[in-house]
């Protein structure tokens, strides 16, 4: 009888085939180092790979589910992560799906749809706290352009942010004793701050300093990229699927595929689980503005705005769907960015060659924190119980889900 620890090792080989194709597919991987040399070695083609994923996929459909719940989760996640594999082969190979068809197969998610007047009505109570008046998306550049951290100060603020979240977290999870980081700043990236795993418990950070570094960001890439987030993530599948349960398929993580929709969502929304708005006004008025050279009496302020400024994140996926569908230039989703999203010209441009780079990736941001948010407080993790809050949120790190799975009642299995 074929076992499914066999499937495990043909979706990894796959995976990594897949990988010699497509520089991004394969976002981290930590198994047998002779599996990647092979797959580097033979280059098989596309066709050939697309071919071998289909019949994975049959061979998974054609098995039971298993009445125990965490080898039914493994079945169910390995089928949504080969679903996506075989959408992300297709796309190399020349297919295009819509924005929202495409995020559907590779992420099991489809983000809400706005028009221009939901983000004009948000942009209405951002008016009123912003000084000065005109175009609002100018005055909120004005406003920030006064909470930038000093290049030469970047580092030492970076550092007691991450210290700050590694202490925050172990108060609640427990991590292996060998886990660390590496810090690393580099430039000429789409994206703002990246977390590569390496395996053995062990990550590199790297921020990219193209563009002004504003404080807010600080702690957000530090619990986002390391404390309670993707490091963290990381390290406990790590820990709990591939060390202790040996289920090899969890040691590549394929970038474009249902796991980066719980990745990123439980990496965004773990910033206020460890640090819920009073902590986090408290640390970074206290510590973060003074090592950053910022005057603190104006911390509160800046988080009022920047909360209000949060709420158009949908903003950005708007843009990524008009422009991805054809429907928008990349100048007209620029100027989108800069008006509902309030992005300078620079940063505007950064957020275009994401979209081309990564697609409908973005979802996973946004509509990924609301799914986590959702069902964390569902499960009883509210603000008023962060003990549970912690317990939920740690089960979302080391346990196998799928979106789709956060919509679902407790004690319910999605077949």
């Amino acid at each position: 009888m074929v076992t499914m620890d066999e499937r495990a090792h043909e979706y990894v080989r796959l995976v990594l085939a897949a990988g010699v194709h497509d520089p991004d597919a394969v976002d981290a991987y930590y198994g047998p180092v002779a599996w990647q040399t092979e797959a580097r070695a033979a280059a098989a083609p596309l066709t050939a790979i697309a071919s071998d994923l289909d019949a994975l996929q049959m061979r998974l459909a054609a098995l039971d589910l298993p009445s125990e719940e965490m080898a039914a989760r493994r079945l169910r996640v390995l089928r949504g992560q080969v679903r996506a594999l075989v959408a992300r082969v297709a796309l190399q190979r020349g297919q295009r799906l819509s924005f929202d068809e495409e995020s559907a197969v590779m992420y099991d998610a489809v983000a809400p749809t706005h028009e221009s007047g939901y983000f004009d009505q948000l942009l209405t109570a951002l008016d009123a706290v912003l000084p000065g008046r005109g175009p609002i998306p100018a005055r909120y550049e004005a406003f920030r352009a006064g909470f930038v951290v000093p290049r030469e100060k970047v580092d030492a603020v970076f550092r007691a942010a991450i210290d700050a979240g590694r202490a925050r977290t172990r108060d609640h999870i427990a991590l292996p004793a060998a886990e660390q980081f590496t810090l690393e700043y580099v430039t000429g990236k789409p994206w703002s701050g990246y977390n590569w795993y390496q395996g053995h418990y062990r990550s590199v950070i790297q921020v990219n300093t193209d563009l002004p570094i504003y404080i807010d960001r600080a702690l957000d890439l530090a619990c986002h990229e390391g404390y309670p987030g993707h490091h963290v993530y990381n390290v406990l599948i790590e820990q709990h699927l591939v060390r202790e349960r040996g289920w090899v398929e969890w040691s590549v993580y394929p970038l474009f595929s249902p796991q980066s929709l719980i990745a990123e969502g439980t990496a965004n929304f773990g910033i206020a689980v460890a640090f819920p708005a009073a902590d986090r006004l408290a640390l970074e008025r206290d510590i973060l503005f003074p090592l950053a050279g910022l005057d603190p009496v104006h911390a509160e302020r800046y988080q009022q705005v920047q909360r209000l400024a949060g709420r158009l994140s949908y903003a950005g996926n708007e843009a990524a769907r008009l422009y991805l569908d054809g429907k928008a230039s990349a100048t007209d989703a620029v100027a989108w960015l800069e008006r509902y999203a309030l992005m300078g010209p620079d940063r505007a441009a950064q957020r275009v060659r994401f979209f081309d780079r990564y697609r409908s990736y973005v979802i996973n941001y946004n509509l990924g924190e609301d799914l986590i948010a959702a069902f964390v407080n569902r499960e009883g993790g509210t603000h008023a119980h962060p003990a549970r809050r912690w317990h939920v949120f740690t089960t979302l790190l080391r346990m196998p889900h799928l979106p789709g799975d956060l919509a679902v009642a407790p004690g319910l299995h999605r077949q």
